[in-house]
């Protein structure tokens, strides 16, 4: 089977000129947010428009959304924050953190985020109660399956796939793809797209490979609307359509 993307479409830059871009995600009010973690901005991209959604960010990496539509953001000065719908910011999570990178939220209300240096999975849950779930050398990517049932998580030379107990603790895991990988998303046909140091790719579920969409720089992650696919590079915010749809991340 074939990477899932319209041969038609090519990878189309959005925007460029950014220091390190990571942790795109799409609201459902239809616009695109995304980090330039060294420049300590979060930017926002709405009909062909660029502007600075927040700024300083506090070093904000991985981004995502709740139920709420609330954003949700692991800031490598070391919290986990939410901001209001009326823009204020709550921090949900701080002591004894050091540099959250990347961050889910699941639909029993609870969050899932790494911290690399503390070589943790942590898990937030809905009654705000923070909880060690996994111990992971270099944990930093992270991604639900499409029945979030299962946890995939980047750490270190190798991706593993982690059942999700009722507690929300993880299983030791099953090895899934032998890649570094920096971000990764799930489609609904239970895909995961990977941001390698070779370009993006993508594995189905049983962790076989589909394919490889070279990139002009090494991708930092990635993140769907619908069926178009929404890709960081250190410098730039790339755009291209695909033949699956992604995993609804909030």
């Amino acid at each position: 089977m074939p990477l899932p993307l319209d041969p038609a479409q090519k990878l189309a830059p959005l925007a460029t000129g950014f220091a390190l871009a990571h942790g795109p995600v799409f609201s459902r009010r239809g616009y695109l947010l995304f980090s330039d973690v060294r420049h300590q901005r979060i930017h926002k991209w709405e009909q062909g428009q660029l502007t600075i959604f927040r700024e300083p960010s506090h070093r904000a990496n991985g981004l995502t959304f709740d139920h709420q539509g609330r954003l949700l953001t692991a800031e490598a000065t070391g919290r986990l924050t939410r901001t209001e719908k009326n823009g204020s910011l709550t921090v949900l999570a701080e002591k004894g953190l050091q540099a959250p990178h990347d961050v889910v939220y699941a639909i029993d209300g609870s969050i899932y985020f790494t911290d690399p240096p503390a070589h943790r999975v942590y898990q937030l849950t809905r009654q705000g109660q923070l909880c060690p779930v996994a111990e992971a050398p270099h944990a930093r990517a992270l991604a639900l399956s499409p029945n979030q049932q299962h946890l995939y998580l980047a750490a270190g030379p190798r991706v593993q796939r982690h059942a999700i107990a009722p507690d929300g603790r993880l299983d030791p895991g099953q090895p899934y793809a032998p890649l570094a990988v920096e971000g990764l998303k799930t489609d609904e046909d239970g895909n995961v797209w990977m941001a390698t140091p070779q370009g993006l790719a993508a594995h189905n579920r049983h962790g076989e490979p589909l394919g490889l969409l070279p990139t002009p720089e090494p991708p930092t992650n990635c993140a769907f609307s619908g069926a178009t696919l929404y890709l960081t590079t250190p410098s730039a915010v790339h755009r291209i359509a695909t033949r699956v749809f992604g995993t609804r991340t909030f």
